[in-house]
C-alpha cells in the first residue's frame, strides 16, 4: 500500500470501529471490548509507518475534488507533513491507552459501549484534522469532536455537574467556533482556496487582504477549542466526566486541535503583528492564572485540569513569538505525560470505589496501596514541572528558548515584545508549576487524611497502561537530536541561560513548596481540623465564603477542603480565595451574559404571554360572539322558522314598494 493509502486508513478504522460499536453494543456484547480496542491500535501502528514512510522530508500530498462549488472549491485532501505524522502517531497512543485502560475503569458500566464507541468516534475526528489538507474537511473533525465531547463529558448524565459541564462544554466552545467559522470563509476566499497548502502559500506572498481580521476570528475558535482565556472556563468543569476521557481530551484531542491548527496556519497569523501580539497576550495571561488556580484547587482533577490550560498556554506562547517546532515538540511531550497523570488519577479515584473521591486533603496511604500509580505519577510530574532529564523540560525549555531569541530580536516572524511577554510569564508559570506539582504529590501520597476504603487492586490493564506512557514521559525529550527533521529541520536543543532560569525557578517552587507543607503540617498537628471548619480565623482568616466550598466536592465534611495543612493556602494568601473560583470569570459570565439572556428570555416571555397571546384571544373572540348570537337563532323549531320566513318576506315586500313609489315621485 502507498502512504497515502495507509494514512486514509489511520481516521477510517477507528470511525469504523465506532460504527460496529453502536451497532453491536446490545445485540453482540462480547465485541464491543475489541471493537474498541482493535480498531484504535492498528491505527497507532498504520500511524506509526506513515510517520516512518514520510521520514520527517518532503510534504507528501494528495487530493481528489469532492464536489464543484461555483467558488471556492473543497477537495478531499491529505497533507503528511513532519508535525501531521508525529501529532498522530501521539493521538493513536493516548487513544488506544484510553481504550485499554478503560476496559478495567469502566467494566462494570452498563453504558461502556456507547462510550467506547464515542471515544473511538472521537480518535477518529482528531486523526481527521491531523492529516486533513482541506479546511473544509478539517472543520468537519472539528465539529465532530465538539459533539464527541458534549457526550462524553455528560456520560454521567444522572449528576447534575456532569449535565451542566456537558453543556457547558458545548457552548462555550461553540461561542468561540461562530466568529471561527467566520474567519474560514475570509480566509478562503482572500486565498482562493480551501487548501491548507494554498492558504498558507498566499499568506507567505501577501495574498491575504484582511490578516488582522481573519487571525483574530481564527483565535476565537482557538481559544474556545485549546481552553485559553478567556473561553477556558469549561475544561475544569469537565472534570465531571469520566477520568479516561479526560485523559482523551487533555492528552491528544480537542484541546490540542486548536494549537496544531495554528502550527499548520502560522504563516497566517505571522502576517499581522497585532495578532501575534494578542496571541502572546493570551498566553500570558493563560499560563499564569491556570498556574495560580491550579495552585488552589483540592480537586486532584481540577489541578490536573489548570494545568492543562497552563501547558497549552506555554504552546500559544511557542506560535506567538513564530516557533511552531517548539509548540509541536512541547504538545507531543505533554501528551505523554498529562496522559498518564489523568490516568493515573484515575487509578487513585479507582482505589477508593468512587468517580468522585479525588479531594487531596482526604487521601491518606495511597504510596503503599496503589505503588505503580504512586511511581508513574511521579514520573509524570517530574516531567510537568520540567526538571532535566524528563520530557517536560526539554520541551518547557524549547518554548522557552525560543521566546529568548524573539525578545533579543532575533526573529523576522514575531514582534520582540511578544518575546519578552512569553519568556517573563514562562519563567513565572515555570516556578507556580513545580509549585502547585509539588503540592499535588504530598498531599496526594503524603497527607494526612481519612483512608479511604481499600477495594482491592486495580485491573491489570490501568497499570500497564501507566508504565508504557512513563517511556515516553521520560525519554521522548531525549530525541532531540533525532526528530529535528520531523520539525522543520528546527534543532530543540537546550540553551544554557533559559536551561538555567527555567530548572532554577522549579527547584525553587519545589522546595519552597515542600518547606511550607512542612510548616503547615506541623501547625495542622496541632489544630484540629474541626476547629478550623469552626473557626476560620485559625487558618489565617483565609477561609472565606461560600464560593469556595461550590468549588469543592460535595462529600465528607466540608472541613477537608479546608485542609490546614494545605500549603497552597499560604503560599497564596488573600490570593487564595480568588484562585480557587478560577479568579471569578464564571461569575463574570454569569453577570454579562447569562443574566441578561435570561433577563430578555423573561421579557419575550412576557411579550408572548400577555401581548400576543392576549392579541390573538381577542381576535378570536369576536367570531366567537358572533356564533354564539347566530347558534341561538337555530332553535330546531319549524315554526319558527316558517315564522321568520315570513317575516322576512314581509319586510323584503314592503322594502320594494317604498323603494318603487320613491323612484316614481322622482
Amino acid at each position: 500500500m502507498t502512504t497515502t493509502t495507509l494514512a486514509v486508513l489511520v481516521p477510517l478504522l477507528p470511525f469504523l470501529g465506532a460504527a460496529a460499536g453502536l451497532l453491536l453494543g446490545r445485540t453482540a456484547p462480547g465485541y464491543v471490548r475489541p471493537l474498541a480496542v482493535l480498531p484504535t491500535l492498528a491505527a497507532f501502528v498504520l500511524a506509526i509507518v506513515v510517520a516512518v514512510d514520510q521520514g520527517g522530508g518532503k510534504s507528501i500530498d494528495a487530493s481528489r475534488r469532492l464536489t464543484p462549488t461555483g467558488s471556492v472549491p473543497i477537495d478531499l485532501a491529505l497533507h503528511l507533513d513532519g508535525f501531521a505524522v508525529l501529532v498522530a502517531v501521539l493521538v493513536g497512543l493516548v487513544a488506544t491507552c484510553v481504550q485499554l485502560y478503560s476496559t478495567g475503569y469502566l467494566r462494570d458500566d452498563p453504558r461502556y459501549p456507547s462510550y467506547a464507541a464515542i471515544v473511538s468516534l472521537f480518535t477518529s475526528a482528531m486523526l481527521l484534522v491531523v492529516y486533513s489538507g482541506d479546511l473544509m474537511v478539517l472543520l468537519v473533525g472539528w465539529e465532530i469532536m465538539g459533539i464527541c465531547s458534549y457526550f462524553l463529558v455528560g456520560h454521567y448524565w444522572e449528576t447534575p455537574e456532569a449535565r451542566a459541564a456537558s453543556l457547558k462544554a458545548f457552548l462555550v466552545t461553540k461561542l468561540g467556533d461562530v466568529p471561527f467559522l467566520i474567519g474560514l470563509f475570509a480566509l478562503a476566499t482572500d486565498a482562493g482556496t480551501f487548501r491548507i497548502t494554498g492558504v498558507v502559500q498566499a499568506a507567505l506572498t501577501g495574498g491575504i487582504d484582511h490578516p488582522t481580521l481573519i487571525a483574530l476570528l481564527l483565535l476565537a475558535g482557538v481559544a474556545g477549542k485549546s481552553a485559553q482565556f478567556p473561553l477556558h472556563t469549561w475544561l475544569p468543569d469537565a472534570m465531571a466526566g469520566p477520568t479516561p476521557v479526560s485523559a482523551l481530551i487533555h492528552a491528544a484531542t480537542m484541546v490540542a486541535a486548536g494549537i496544531y491548527f495554528v502550527a499548520r496556519l502560522l504563516p497566517v497569523f505571522a502576517a499581522s503583528a497585532a495578532a501575534m501580539t494578542v496571541l502572546a497576550v493570551m498566553a500570558a495571561v493563560t499560563m499564569v492564572g491556570s498556574a495560580l488556580a491550579a495552585l488552589a484547587q483540592d480537586d486532584i482533577k481540577r489541578v490536573l485540569a489548570y494545568s492543562t490550560i497552563g501547558q497549552l498556554g506555554y504552546m500559544s506562547g511557542a506560535l506567538a513569538v513564530g516557533d511552531r517546532g517548539a509548540a509541536v515538540f512541547h504538545l507531543l511531550s505533554h501528551g505523554a505525560f498529562k496522559a498518564l497523570l489523568f490516568l493515573a488519577a484515575g487509578v487513585i479515584i479507582h482505589a477508593a470505589g468512587t468517580n468522585s473521591l479525588s479531594a487531596m486533603s482526604r487521601m491518606d496511604g495511597l504510596a503503599k496501596r496503589i505503588p505503580d500509580a504512586y511511581w508513574t505519577m511521579t514520573v509524570a510530574l517530574l516531567a510537568l514541572a520540567a526538571i532535566p532529564p524528563f520530557a517536560g523540560f526539554f520541551s518547557k525549555e524549547a518554548v522557552l528558548s525560543a521566546a529568548e531569541h524573539t525578545a533579543l530580536g532575533d526573529s523576522t516572524v514575531a514582534p520582540q515584545g511578544t518575546g519578552w511577554i512569553v519568556l517573563i510569564a514562562g519563567l513565572l508559570t515555570a516556578l507556580l508549576t513545580a509549585a502547585y506539582a509539588m503540592r499535588l504529590w504530598l498531599m496526594a501520597f503524603r497527607g494526612k487524611g481519612a483512608p479511604a476504603p481499600d477495594h482491592g487492586r486495580q485491573p491489570v490493564a490501568m497499570n500497564a497502561v501507566l508504565w508504557v506512557l512513563a517511556i515516553p514521559s521520560i525519554g521522548f525529550g531525549l530525541t532531540t537530536g533525532y526528530l529535528d527533521d520531523w520539525f522543520d529541520g528546527h534543532a530543540l536543543t537546550p540553551a544554557l541561560t533559559t536551561a538555567v532560569l527555567s530548572t532554577g525557578v522549579a527547584l525553587v517552587g519545589g522546595l519552597v513548596t515542600y518547606a511550607t507543607w512542612r510548616h503547615t503540617s506541623t501547625l495542622a498537628a496541632r489544630t484540629p481540623i474541626g476547629a478550623v471548619a469552626a473557626h476560620p480565623e485559625a487558618d489565617g482568616g483565609l477561609v472565606e465564603d461560600e464560593a469556595i466550598a461550590s468549588h469543592t466536592p460535595a462529600y465528607g465534611d466540608i472541613a477537608a477542603a479546608y485542609d490546614p495543612a494545605d500549603p497552597g493556602r499560604l503560599l497564596l494568601g488573600p490570593l487564595h480565595r480568588h484562585a480557587v473560583t478560577g479568579f471569578h470569570l464564571d461569575a463574570v459570565y454569569r453577570t454579562l451574559f447569562v443574566r441578561p439572556v435570561l433577563a430578555a428570555a423573561s421579557l419575550v416571555r412576557f411579550l408572548d404571554r400577555e401581548v400576543v397571546e392576549t392579541y390573538v384571544q381577542g381576535a378570536g373572540a369576536l367570531p366567537r360572539w358572533l356564533g354564539a348570537a347566530v347558534r341561538k337563532a337555530q332553535t330546531g323549531n319549524v315554526q319558527t322558522y316558517l315564522s321568520a320566513l315570513l317575516a322576512g318576506s314581509a319586510v323584503l315586500a314592503l322594502v320594494a314598494v317604498v323603494l318603487a313609489n320613491a323612484n316614481a315621485g322622482s
